[in-house]
């Protein structure tokens, strides 16, 4: 990574402030791109940010930032021209399944739009390769489980999905045409320090340690492939070095050890030290039954073998939420 200079988006997010760290601990140069979107407290971000400057400070790799939209045509690449890029790692999104109902042109300008626009600023920035953040969530209602990236794609359920689903194709066009090669991260359920916190893990910790009720969906017989942050890291920076090899790929990255929304409850009430106080609401339009990430390609492919289960970073999310309770 040393000769590397990589545009991260979406870095002071929770997992772009993640890889931002790991990538100037690798000796990159970075520059960091995120437009604070008000989808939650702005004041996440910027702590999100901070750390990525201490990152810097530590070396050996450099950090830049630049806080803007990028699904405005041209400013992408007036503010990453001098910087000379690589390489662009696209982690910035407007997330979140439910809200994606409310407001679904806004996820197609956020997703689609602005994802277009990174992929013909890299190829016109020179840059070797292109790694997108993709989501399980492309996979539907899908009956078959391990999901597989063989599966067919073809009938996500809610907006945001199908805005993931849209910029693989985007990608997958943008290869063809150009020969830049670019990688489709599918991630699985994110977890661990510095979460968003509108995620269920997050909210649950914060709710059930204030002895509040928390709402659980459905029966609790829905179940997710929950990944923790380092084991998603380490496949980012695989992908992102073995991206050039392959042309356009996809990749599923999770952890192939789903657990139940109820086990999940209660596995953090006992983590938490509180006895969870639960409501039951109806299952919400454009949640999935389950996920399950088929792992056979990324382990062959990219040697990605996640190796935090699921009590263990439950612990670590805690263990940092007390330390960092804002």
């Amino acid at each position: 990574m040393q000769r590397e200079r990589i545009i991260v988006t979406g870095s002071a997010g929770f997992i772009g402030s993640h890889t931002v760290a790991a990538l100037i601990a690798r000796g990159a140069d970075v520059l960091g791109i995120d437009n604070f979107d008000p989808f939650y407290d702005r004041a996440i971000k910027a702590h999100n940010e901070s750390l990525n400057r201490a990152a810097a400070d530590r070396g050996p790799g450099s950090y830049t930032f630049a806080e803007l939209d990028l699904a405005e045509p041209g400013v992408l690449q007036d503010a990453a021209g001098a910087f000379e890029p690589t390489g662009v790692i696209h982690l910035a999104a407007r997330a979140g399944v439910r809200p994606s109902i409310e407001d679904p042109p806004g996820y197609a300008r956020a997703n689609v739009l602005a994802t277009s626009i990174v992929l013909d600023a890299a190829h016109r920035l020179g840059c070797s390769r292109v790694v997108l953040a993709s989501s399980s969530s492309v996979y539907g209602d899908s009956a078959e489980v391990p999901f597989s990236e063989d599966a067919p794609v073809n009938e996500p359920i809610s907006p945001y999905a199908a805005t993931k689903r849209s910029c693989e194709l985007l990608a997958f066009t943008h290869h063809h045409l150009t020969k830049q090669p670019v990688s489709c991260l599918r991630f699985f359920t994110v977890f661990g320090p510095r979460q968003r916190p509108d995620l269920a893990i997050a909210k649950f910790m914060r709710l059930i340690a204030a002895g509040e009720p928390i709402t659980m969906f459905g029966n609790g017989d829905t179940s997710r492939d929950y990944t923790y942050i380092d084991d998603i890291i380490a496949g980012v920076l695989a992908a992102y070095e073995r991206t050039p090899a392959f042309g356009f790929r996809v990749w599923n990255l999770g952890s192939d050890r789903p657990t139940r929304l109820d086990e999940l409850i209660r596995m953090i009430g006992e983590v938490v030290g509180r006895e969870p106080i639960i409501e039951r609401g109806e299952r919400q339009p454009g949640d999935v039954q389950r996920t399950w990430a088929d792992l056979t390609r990324a382990n062959a492919e990219l040697g990605y073998a996640p190796s935090t289960g699921l009590r263990e970073g439950l612990e670590k999310q805690w263990a940092a939420s007390r330390q960092n309770p804002d």
